[in-house]
């Protein structure tokens, strides 16, 4: 089996399990193949959580869940020194960051000090401590999480920041045969009844996936377009419309070369071996929207990052 057909037995297993969510597994499976993170932001109770758990659970790897509070120290999530009496050293004892799926759970309820040391973790790919550096495995993915509903208590990621993570996903309820689908699925967990777990895919197979995915073709106007999206971001009022009165700060270069990325993996996924204008603008809703700021009139008119994505898809077009 090579490594496409074993990423599309992947994509049906999450699928069954993560009911109703088939945008949501998509993009998983994006950040997987483009070695990048993903920012999920959600309702309680849309299989945030259960998205990432069930990923690991079909792959080759050590899954590790940081609960964010308020109380939470930099040291909780990266590791720390421990003196050993016995012998009178110190050993580094690493933190849950140094998992392969990591699921940083409610992001936004630890202080700066906590979100910055992960968001250094995730950019550098790796920890320092007590002057020593320590790597972190080659397979690597965070999947951050935040309620949107509840400001108490809370810490908002710095909008700066926001620009480590590949991919941000919007999580919706789902629709209502979905959700019954849902109620049978749990029901049958429950009782024992779902049947015989698939077979694990090794990371291997992953890494494979990956060097097939670089290879993936981009045609110089496909470039072209990756950037005059994200120029466009920068320069809303070059085009019609209300952009120029939504948009404060455009994308970085970090959107550019996420949108390169994400788009070869999305071809990858269809079957492709270029990438074509819709590949692009498949993933550029979640390339782009965590990267782009609002003005405080797009904020008072109830208008969203996606919604200002996608009125800039309407507006740059392919040459």
């Amino acid at each position: 089996m090579d490594a496409r057909e074993s990423f599309r037995q992947l994509s049906h297993s999450l699928n069954a399990s993560v009911l109703g969510q088939p945008e949501v597994v998509e993009r998983l499976l994006i950040a997987l193949l483009a070695n990048g993170h993903v920012l999920m932001e959600g309702l309680p109770g849309t299989a945030k959580t259960r998205s990432i758990k069930t990923l690991s659970s079909l792959v080759d790897s050590q899954f590790s869940r940081i609960q964010f509070t308020p109380d939470l120290l930099p040291s909780d999530v990266t590791g720390a020194e421990i003196y050993r009496e016995q012998s009178g050293t110190f050993d580094f004892q690493p933190g849950p960051i140094f998992g392969n799926l990591v699921l940083a759970d409610e992001i936004n309820r630890a202080p700066a000090k906590v979100q910055a040391a992960l968001l250094e973790a995730m950019e550098e790919r790796q920890v320092t401590v007590a002057s020593e550096t320590h790597p972190l495995p080659g397979l690597f993915l965070v999947l951050a999480t935040q309620n949107p509903i509840e400001q108490e208590g809370t810490y908002p990621l710095p909008e700066a920041q926001m620009d480590r993570f590949l991919l941000y996903v919007r999580v919706d309820y789902p629709a209502g045969d979905n959700e019954l689908a849902i109620l049978r699925l749990v029901r049958s967990e429950k009782s024992g009844s779902e049947g015989q777990a698939p077979a694990k895919i090794s990371q291997e197979v992953i890494f494979a996936a990956r060097q097939e995915v670089n290879a993936i073709h981009v045609a110089e106007g496909a470039e072209k377009y990756i950037v005059d999206l994200v120029l466009a971001t920068r320069q809303p009022e070059r085009f019609e419309g209300n952009l120029s009165k939504w948009i404060r700060i455009g994308a970085s270069p970090r959107g550019t070369i996420a949108l390169d990325a994400a788009a070869r993996a999305h071809a990858w996924l269809h079957g492709q071996d270029f990438v074509s204008p819709d590949n692009i603008r498949a993933v550029a809703p979640a390339c782009l929207a965590h990267r782009v700021h609002l003005t405080y009139e797009a904020e008072a008119a109830g208008v969203t990052r996606t919604d200002v994505i996608n009125t800039l898809l309407q507006s740059v077009v392919p040459t």
